[in-house]
């Protein structure tokens, strides 16, 4: 198998690609449905034998688990001529459908129909890559998020995910959009076990099938579900230690970092299917400690005011999952499937925040603080599958309803020469969600027709308290309540057609969103306000096949980046006592417009692609940081900036050397352009910024390799590089690290354990540098980033 990064080769391949090819044989004078027919597929190259079935009592046929290639089509009845025609298998669609095929009475012609075989090929679809969480041995038992950082094109940065430099990624769960992740946005990915993850999926030029929503592209995360027949499953447990010793030591009078943190992953998995009924049930359980922050910030200010921080944030979490659900087939045409899903994640911070002069003579202030923050999800999904008479002819209707309780506590001790006060504050937010969808597809001879409605409603009521103590720096005017109401209804449809050397997709989304923001009317700064708009959303993706080994492949499309509910939420954050974040409710969406070019070619053991991008945002969607005259507090506030781009190549070869080693390494560089703009921070008194022009080339390099030892032990050593960028009002310099991860099977295969470590030289360290309008800021963040794991599961 070839190795994709960190991920062993399971890009979807044609070689594991199916397809059911299915028709309806008629009399081609009577038209009448021809039953009990002998129907066989063969090889056209060599006319090898490849599957074969008879027609039903209406003349229907369906020939199931056919591979990408080009075949010869008989048909065979008594009294009747063998019919032969080529018929070609891609790769865009699970069903491909021969509509009618009319035979002659007492005739013998054949007349072919042939497609070209894509067996070699690495990635025949245009739509997605998707990788196998099992075979990242490097990150094995760690978070989802851990997983992702040796994807192609996938960076992590601040805990978030970025595609190609960009993080407005959505992040799905089983095709769904769920709080889990974030509606709209991502959350929490650091904290869901990769244990519970099948594989996970890329898309970077989503079809208008998908919502809108994340111009970066988009990240489904599957769970684990097995279908084997009777019963089966997988346990395992994973540990392990990370700050193993301290990289940069705390500044005087604050309490220890953590060091030599536990981590623990228990996870189990059952299955049971029989007959018509599949149930299964996946509970997991990650309990870490872990170094969250170590940061050393140096603010300075146009005045001479020098002030140097610290920031330790000790984290204990505790998360825990629970999925199960069955699955009901009826009958051959209708399908019932019912999930349920349960996330508790329990979080708690304890911190120090010392602030010194500029030559660390005087603490100027210690700022401590314990957050205990509960989160809880429970998720509902009911859906129901119709099948018509023709294969892959179907209508989909689904429910998913989604509970998301976000309980947060927060304490301060504000500790200054002259006193020391006591203060805390509460936030409470229920986010309710609804999802409705109908989904039709109907199989064509050359692709297949898709259309469908989805509608959103979403509700999200918040209130925040304040208990101010003596002399407190907290803004308690700020809080009281606020409700976010969304409604999103949305059609669309996509043409899909795919022959010997065309592959294209025509999809066109229209979507009309409908945001209200209430606000306390007593809040000092914001007042309610809200968008709503009617926007088209098309989708163009083009591929021709040159030969069996080459493939070109174009891509355009528009999405939309609506402010997540945190966006626009009006209340001061103080997770930093002297940098202030704040939402906006004036936030408004930005738009995107994306272009795509790639090439593809196929090699012997191996494979090489690369493509060119670009990308044009307007209305960008960032935080800007300004201050206060007569204080040295930053207040960070999401604002819409001007025009923004990005331009960029990306290149992937993979190579398998001889049986035991194979290597992959992927590129991508590209450039980053922010134009001028202006805008006013109205929290806590307006203040307006200049912004100016930014550009940087940017992009990072990642280096897989894997070594077969032999039948039952494999290791893998993962490099990965990201080059300098900007960010707005600034720029983050470059990282660097290096994963090792070895794995063996044991008990005839059933069982396996691994070992592995990550950012093994401790290089890798996040260091920043702002340019506000009157002062300048420089940090590196020493977090935890070194961890050993080691773990063992057993299949049932």
């Amino acid at each position: 198998m070839l190795s994709f990064l960190t991920m062993r080769a399971f890009i979807i391949t044609a070689q594991n690609h199916s397809t059911a090819v299915s028709g309806l044989v008629k009399d081609k004078n009577t038209k009448q449905p021809v039953s009990y027919a002998n129907v066989v597929l063969k090889l056209a190259a060599n006319q090898k034998f490849i599957s074969g079935t008879v027609t039903n009592e209406e003349g229907r046929f369906t020939l199931p688990n056919t591979a990408s290639g080009n075949y010869l089509l008989e048909i065979t009845s008594i009294g009747y001529k063998t019919k032969s025609q080529k018929v070609f298998v891609g790769t865009l669609s699970e069903y491909l459908d021969l509509n009618t095929i009319d035979i002659d009475e007492d005739i013998n012609a054949l007349s072919e129909v042939v497609i070209n075989s894509k067996a070699t090929e690495a990635s025949s679809k245009m739509d997605k890559k998707v990788f196998s969480v099992a075979d990242n041995i490097t990150q094995s038992g760690g978070s989802v998020l851990q997983s992702m950082q040796s994807l192609p094109g996938v960076t992590i940065n601040d805990g978030k995910v970025q595609l190609r430099g960009n993080d407005k990624v959505m992040i799905l769960i089983d095709g769904k959009q769920t709080a889990l992740t974030g509606f709209g946005n991502q959350s929490g990915l650091d904290n869901i076990p990769a244990s519970a993850i099948e594989k996970i999926e890329i898309i970077n030029n989503p079809s208008a099938k998908f919502d809108a929503n994340g111009n970066a592209g988009i990240i489904n995360i599957i769970y684990k579900k097995n279908k084997q027949e009777g019963l089966n499953g997988k346990v395992g447990i994973s540990s392990g230690y990370g700050a193993l010793w301290q990289r940069k030591s705390n500044l005087p009078t604050i309490r220890p970092q953590y060091e030599v943190t536990p981590k623990m992953n228990p996870s189990f998995s059952l299955n049971y299917r029989k007959n018509k009924v599949n149930t299964y049930l996946q509970a997991d359980y990650l309990y870490t400690e872990t170094l969250n922050k170590n940061e050393f910030v140096t603010r300075t200010y146009d005045d001479g005011t020098i002030i140097n921080q610290q920031t330790v944030r000790n984290r204990n979490t505790h998360f825990t999952t629970l999925k199960t659900g069955i699955d009901w087939n009826y009958n051959e045409h209708n399908t019932f499937a019912f999930s349920g899903l349960f996330g508790s994640e329990k979080i708690l911070d304890n911190g120090d925040e010392p602030f010194f002069n500029h030559d660390y003579s005087q603490r100027l202030r210690l700022w401590q603080f314990l957050e205990d923050e509960l989160k809880t999800t429970v998720m509902a999904s009911a859906s129901y599958e119709h099948k018509f008479k023709e294969a892959g002819h179907k209508l989909n209707a689904g429910i998913n309803y989604t509970y998301h309780r976000e309980d947060e506590k927060y304490f301060f001790t504000n500790i200054l020469p002259s006193f020391t006060g006591k203060d805390a504050f509460k936030l409470l937010s229920d986010e309710k969600v609804v999802d409705v969808n109908f989904d039709y597809v109907e199989p064509l001879k050359y692709g297949r027709f898709e259309a469908g409605f989805k509608f959103r409603n979403r509700e999200i009521p918040t209130n925040m308290q304040f208990f101010p103590g003596q002399n407190s720096p907290i803004d308690a005017n700020a809080g009281g309540w606020a409700n976010y109401k969304e409604i999103i209804p949305a059609l669309y449809s996509n043409y899909i057609y795919e022959t010997n050397k065309i592959e294209a997709e025509l999809g066109l989304r229209y979507e009309y969103v409908k945001l209200q923001y209430d606000v306390n009317p007593n809040h000092p700064t914001y007042k309610s306000n809200g968008y709503h708009y009617t926007e088209p959303f098309p989708s163009v993706r083009f591929g021709y096949k040159i030969d069996d080994q080459n493939k070109l492949t174009a891509f355009y499309n528009r999405r939309v980046d609506r402010p997540s509910e945190v966006d626009i939420r009006i209340f001061p954050k103080y997770d930093d006592a002297e940098i202030i974040k704040v939402g906006n409710p004036a936030l408004h969406p930005q738009f995107t417009t994306a272009f795509e070019v790639g090439y593809k070619r196929n090699l012997v053991k191996g494979y090489f692609t690369s493509s060119i991008y670009y990308r044009v945002v307007n209305g960008t969607i960032t935080r800007i940081a300004t201050t206060v005259p007569g204080s040295t507090l930053i207040y960070n506030v999401f604002q819409n900036a001007d025009e923004s781009s990005s331009f960029g190549i990306e290149a992937v070869y993979s190579k398998e050397v001889t049986s035991w080693y194979s290597f992959n390494i992927n590129g991508n560089l590209y450039k980053n352009t922010i134009d001028a703009f202006t805008v006013t921070n109205l929290y806590p008194v307006p203040s307006t910024y200049y912004g100016e022009s930014q550009e940087i080339v940017s992009g990072n390099l990642k280096l897989n390799n894997s070594l077969q030892l032999d039948k039952s032990l494999k290791t893998q050593v993962s490099v990965i590089y990201l080059a300098p960028d900007i960010i707005p009002q600034g720029k983050i310099d470059s990282r660097f690290s290096v994963d090792l991860g070895l794995k063996k099977t044991v008990q005839k295969g059933r069982g396996e354990v691994f070992l592995n470590a990550t950012d093994i030289f401790n290089t890798l360290v996040i260091q920043k540098e702002i340019q506000g309008s009157d002062f300048a800021y420089h940090s590196k963040d020493y977090y935890e980033t070194q961890v050993i794991r080691f773990g063992y599961s057993y299949k049932f």
